[in-house]
């Protein structure tokens, strides 16, 4: 019982405070037999008028315990079954005691935490930026088994319940309290407790205050069960809206709208048994082990620090530069100032610098409208942009990001004619997605305070920044670049350079399989179904015409001016499709006049015939598996060689940025990680299959043939 302190006071309410080994409450072994002996103390206790549960943690309870759930194999389906059917036993067993029972809730309760709170008969929160409360495991490939999606259903009704349940909808007290996610707030943490043991001496003499909503006799569920007129339209929809979203690849959505739907079918009891049922088989899936592992662990690892160096102190960026106010640099200014850094967004001539800064303005309006911002507020983020002409106004910034046309020269220009203005020790940092590091700091007098800040657009929406370390970028700059990212709420990975550095090199792949796919005979819709398929946000092909081809030549034809291009294993299919289309026919892309597809003012868009007719062969005989495998294999090779040569620092690393920068499908991990569940192995046997039938560019790189013959994982 040590982790769980119990203690009746003088009005025979027992306050059980948690407090588990470890910085958090979770639901694990040491919890079960916490709460196992709580429960069958309560039962006998004497006395007893109430219950309160309290947390001695700064949260109240983090949910389940992850390492775990990461852990559970097929074979042990029936086990780990059994054991969900007892937890769910002892909550249910809680919330039929005979006296109220209470979630004092100071801090966030999340997942296996919220489900505890739903099983008290009265849940009170601290108003606080400090509380949260949820049931995110959609987001980990899971469902809430612990009665989650069941009480939800029976708390809100089964429309107003799936938004938290299939989006994983975290909120704060306030907008908890307005749901009805919890019964009342207190505006200081003194009176949490007092307030709950205050309610339940309030209540003593009420004939509910002990029973659930769904216990008392007559209970009927908010909006009415499964089989009325109104629910049944939005269940013929759902599963349709599911598999557009989802496109069947992520199992999780599926089984939570299956256990919420039997939740407003069937009676309480029966529908636990179901949402049991439905969450043994996720938590046993290769899916949900690789969003854990990732999503969880890897993105944790990532945003702590794992690749910052330790010895360096945390730093802040006060002033930012931003050379540039194009479609990146406005972006990157509006992410500055959100964070309430000052920036001075500089551009060739002040109307372009002001038209940058609109962006933001813009932005911020959106915010304003939709009462998420005050007009107080907004005001003061825009006065933190400076929009500027003059090289002057950049003195004393800490940190310059440049962020202007993927050309050498004029990056090498820019660079000696501003570094001067920064400030003592400051950093200076490139925004290229493609030129090496390295040689962009030719032109910098202090190459170990540059690096290159490679973001991706649109930067306010996207949340990765791949940071890169030239040969002579030192510790201290990269700490500092590392921290920045952190401050404007930004996810870092961390890479050495190389051409293309790993998010683009790898991204590159996806486009150019998609190509040759096109170039062996596939009709190019079926190419971009199939890379949507596999769960790529787009298809290569339209993701192509989104960069534009414009851009693939001007790339390729500067690597050539620098003697850094190499050519492609099994020919330049790329360059081939890119002069054929844009230098031949002038279709740079979709803000170029149309590329692969044609593009119309009213948001259609439409195969461009010319491509089908040069390429396409109904007998093609490639089969869809095959292009599937093409597709993703491509890009998880590339991932490999990155990982093999020293690009990628780590494996968490090139999971975070395939899945944030380069779209990779979410239910695979990220790249490396999508390889530990299809087993290392057999992806060698695979690659090699394909190497055999399409060229070597499918040649399993040694980093993996090594790890399929030790039998070890990508950690």
């Amino acid at each position: 019982m040590s982790v769980f302190k119990y203690e009746k006071d003088a009005d025979g309410i027992v306050t059980v405070t948690m407090d588990m080994t470890g910085p958090v409450n979770a639901m694990n072994d040491e919890y079960n037999v916490a709460m196992n002996e709580t429960v069958d103390k309560l039962e006998a206790e004497q006395g007893l008028t109430g219950v309160v549960f309290a947390s001695a943690k700064n949260t109240f309870f983090a949910g389940g315990d992850l390492n775990m759930l990461v852990s559970i194999q097929p074979q042990q389906a029936e086990e780990f079954y059994e054991g969900i059917i007892e937890t769910k036993e002892r909550l249910r067993r809680l919330e039929k005691l005979p006296v109220p029972v209470v979630a004092a809730i100071n801090g966030a309760a999340l997942g296996g935490g919220f489900e505890l709170c739903l099983s008290c008969n009265h849940r009170v929160a601290w108003n606080s930026k400090a509380v949260q409360v949820g049931l995110p495991e959609v987001g980990l490939g899971l469902l809430p088994g612990g009665g989650g999606v069941v009480r939800m259903v029976n708390l809100l009704g089964l429309e107003t319940a799936l938004p938290y349940l299939l989006e994983g909808k975290k909120v704060n007290a306030e907008k908890a309290l307005a749901a009805g996610l919890i019964h009342e707030t207190v505006d200081t943490l003194d009176e949490l407790l007092p307030r709950a043991k205050t309610w339940i001496l309030e209540n003593k003499e009420s004939e509910t205050a002990a029973v659930q909503p769904w216990d008392q006799k007559g209970f009927k569920i908010p909006g009415g069960k499964a089989g009325t007129p109104k629910l049944a339209q939005t269940l013929m929809m759902a599963p349709v809206m599911l598999q557009q979203k989802t496109r069947g690849l992520l199992p999780a959505p599926e089984m939570i709208l299956d256990a919420a739907t039997e939740a407003a079918r069937l009676d309480f009891d029966n529908a636990q048994i179901v949402e049991a049922r439905n969450f043994t088989r996720l938590a046993t899936s290769d899916v949900a082990k690789n969003m854990i592992s990732t999503f969880f662990f890897g993105l944790n690892k990532v945003n702590g620090g794992a690749s910052r160096p330790a010895d360096i102190a945390s730093s802040k960026v006060k002033k930012v530069g931003i050379l540039g106010a194009g479609m990146m640099g406005q972006g990157i200014a509006y992410s500055s100032a959100m964070a309430g850094i000052e920036v001075v967004l500089k551009d060739i001539s002040q109307e372009a610098a002001d038209k940058g800064k609109a962006y933001t303005e813009k932005l911020l309006d959106k915010r304003v409208s939709r009462g998420r911002m005050s007009a107080e507020k907004k005001a003061e983020i825009l006065s933190l942009i400076k929009a500027t002409d003059a090289d002057a106004d950049l003195q004393g910034c800490d940190l310059i990001i440049e962020a202007v046309f993927e050309n050498m020269e004029l990056k090498h220009k820019i660079t000696k004619s501003t570094e001067g203005y920064l400030a003592e020790n400051g950093v200076w940092g490139s925004n290229t997605s493609t030129l090496p590091i390295t040689q962009l700091a030719d032109a910098s007098s202090n190459a170990a305070n540059f690096i290159g800040i490679h973001f991706f657009s649109p930067v306010d929406k996207m949340p990765l920044v791949e940071i890169i370390c030239g040969e002579k970028t030192n510790d201290e700059t990269l700490a500092r670049a590392f921290d920045y990212v952190r401050q404007i709420k930004k996810t870092p990975i961390v890479v050495n350079d190389s051409l293309g550095f790993f998010t683009s090199r790898t991204f590159g792949t996806y486009i150019d399989e998609g190509i040759r796919l096109t170039q062996e005979g596939v009709h190019p819709i079926q190419v971009d179904n199939m890379g949507k398929a596999i769960g790529m946000p787009v298809g290569s092909l339209t993701v192509h015409d989104e960069t534009s081809q414009q851009l693939s030549h001007k790339v390729v034809g500067t690597q050539k001016d620098m003697g850094l291009f190499v050519e492609p294993v099994d020919g330049d299919a790329m360059s081939e499709m890119v002069d054929w289309i844009y230098v031949e026919n002038n279709r740079g892309g979709r803000h170029h006049g149309g590329g692969y597809y044609t593009y119309g003012e009213d948001g259609s868009k439409t195969i461009w015939q010319p491509l089908v007719d040069k390429y396409h062969k109904p007998d093609h005989g490639i089969e869809e598996q095959d292009m599937k495998d093409r597709l993703l294999f491509r890009s998880v090779i590339e991932t490999l060689k990155c990982l093999q040569e020293g690009v990628l620092r780590s494996v968490a690393d090139g999971n975070i940025g395939s899945i944030m920068g380069i779209g990779a499908p979410i239910w695979t991990g990220g790249y490396l990680q999508f390889i530990n569940t299809y087993g290392a192995k057999r992806f060698v046997e695979r690659a090699r299959e394909l190497q055999a039938k399409f060229g070597n560019r499918f040649e399993p790189p040694a980093i993996v043939v090594d790890k399929a013959e030790k039998g070890e994982l990508f950690t």
